[in-house]
């Protein structure tokens, strides 16, 4: 029975080789031959990438005999790359798995369910572990030239650390099963976490080069510290240089660690599993619905669809952040904003001016709501169809969506504009008229885009809001706009001032905002009846 399990569980976990999500169908064939090409090629990237990193630092730290302190170094980075690809996993297959239910009703102990879900996961974090642990070993191999026992302890110390990649793994995939599971609103916690680990990852980013030039030239400043404060990753870079001592002691840590947490999750797992702690108990009181008008309701549906899908939010709405992110950034950096305007563009206001609207339009267009808001609607279509509203209505509610959710942020990147560059009364008037402007032509062109280009037939909601043509045409149709504008500004600089050039783009995007406008309530509307 257990073999049966361990053979579902892999083959559930390496689907996405043979099986295509997107058409919910079986590779076979040639098309199996490229998926697999596919995915070969996306982790040799990856490799190679870690390769370069391993290139840069194995080298210098060899010869300077701290061997001990490149394998630190990467083992750490391997351990966090190793259970940040498999904590999601960890969290649908080991805890939230949606064939629970089938296994216990099986004569099967939840001990066993547990222990073969835990392969899984295991399997899963060593492999993104490899990616940089194999390119380390190479690198290391290619330069120390060590012998035999050193090889053996330096794979036997990956595989050590794969056991540290599970238990992390299993605590933190119980920690987001239980934040997701204990409240309300699941989606949004969802893309708020997701929201933290892309502000860390960059933050990371920010400081590693850094780091790593500042490691460069003082490795012995950074051994020490490793060597008085941080324990375990000293003994995990002498082990993995051949000293068995080091290596019993990281053994030792790791395996006693994973067992607390497997005996903690075996005696709790059944309830962890049984136990829907999603469902809020909510005591039944009569309430009085409230009247809304027909373009209000529509509008409360609009938001109900976008705020209830985490892949919506993060993939057509994180413009709204963004650009919260970049007004806070720029007030904060003003001196330097203007240091570097100045120095690019001279002392002409007008020119700076013009350039920080065309900013503005660009940070907007990172918002695509409306451009897969029709084929978001899939099967259930004949829904919306078959309410005594108009196909127009409709339509306008998908786009006010777009409008609220982009222009209350661009208003706010706006008014920090004007705060740092201080223009003239008028571009501070044409900043935010044209960023307004321009995401309401934005708006009307995802709609466009998606009536021409609908996908009703998806199985997986991520197929219309990332891989569709209209969701891409939208997106960079947007930049390739205000490029465009930008290369016609330039070309004209000497011949049109900077704010009758500005004036000019802003007439023509109103008019393609007119002709979309009618283009919608009229064939689009027809368009969107027929679907």
């Amino acid at each position: 029975m257990t073999r049966a399990l361990f053979k579902k569980q892999m083959m559930e976990l390496f689907s996405f080789f043979w099986q295509d999500k997107k058409k919910n169908k079986i590779r076979t064939g040639r098309s199996l031959a490229m998926g697999i090409l596919m995915y070969v090629v996306l982790f040799g990237v990856l490799a190679a990438m870690f390769y370069m990193l391993a290139d840069a630092l194995c080298e210098p730290l060899v010869k300077a005999g701290l061997g001990w302190l490149y394998f630190s170094l990467m083992g750490l980075i391997g351990v966090a790359l190793g259970a940040f690809g498999s904590i999601f996993n960890t969290y649908a297959s080991l805890y939230l798995a949606k064939d629970n239910s089938f296994l216990l009703a099986m004569p099967i102990p939840a001990s066993g369910i547990l222990t073969v879900r835990l392969m899984g996961v295991y399997f899963m974090g060593l492999m993104y572990q490899l990616l940089v642990m194999l390119p380390v070993l190479v690198k290391y191999f290619m330069i120390a030239k060590p012998g035999v026992f050193t090889v053996l302890c330096s794979v036997l110390v990956t595989l050590v650390l794969s056991v540290f990649v599970l238990t992390l793994s299993a605590v933190l995939g119980w920690v987001v099963a239980l934040i997701s599971t204990k409240t309300k609103h699941k989606s949004i916690v969802t893309v708020v976490l997701s929201l933290l680990f892309i502000a860390g990852y960059y933050y990371a980013y920010a400081r590693a080069a850094g780091a790593l030039q500042e490691m460069l030239v003082n490795p012995g400043i950074t051994a020490e510290l490793i060597r008085g404060k941080l324990f375990p990753v000293y003994h995990m870079g002498m082990a993995a240089e051949g000293n068995p001592g080091s290596l019993a002691i990281l053994a030792a840590m790791f395996f006693a660690l994973f067992g607390i947490v497997y005996l903690i999750l075996e005696k709790s797992y059944m309830k962890i599993i049984t136990t829907n702690k999603g469902e809020a108990k909510v005591k039944y009181r009569e309430q009085r619905a409230k009247k809304r008008s027909v373009s209000g309701a529509l509008l409360g549906k609009e938001f109900r669809r976008f705020l209830g899908s985490p892949n919506y939010m993060l993939n057509c709405g994180l413009g709204t952040v963004m650009m919260l992110i970049a007004a806070i950034a720029l007030l904060i950096k003003a001196d330097t904003v203007m240091r570097m305007m100045t120095a690019v563009f001279g002392d002409s206001e007008e020119r700076i001016a013009l350039i920080a609207a065309a900013a503005v339009c660009v940070c907007t267009s990172m918002n695509d709501i409306t451009a897969p808001s029709v084929s978001l609607e899939g099967k259930n279509i004949w829904l919306l169809q078959s309410f005594p509203v108009s196909a127009g209505q409709v339509l306008m509610a998908k786009m006010k969506l777009h409008l609220i959710l982009t222009l209350i942020p661009m208003a706010v990147l706006a008014v920090c504009v004007e705060v740092v560059l201080k223009p003239s009364l008028l571009f501070a008037v044409l900043i935010p008229a044209a960023g307004g402007l321009f995401v309401w032509f934005m708006a009307l062109f995802g709609l466009f885009l998606n009536l021409k280009m609908p996908n009703l037939t998806w199985t997986n909601e991520i197929v219309p809001i990332k891989q569709s043509m209209g969701v891409m045409v939208a997106l960079f149709g947007g930049w390739a706009l205000v490029t465009g504008l930008g290369v016609l500004c330039y070309l004209t600089r000497k011949i049109v001032d900077p704010e009758i050039f500005l004036i000019g783009a802003m007439v023509l995007v109103l008019a393609a905002c007119l002709i979309l406008l009618q283009w919608i309530r009229s064939r689009g509307a027809q368009i969107f009846e027929n679907l």
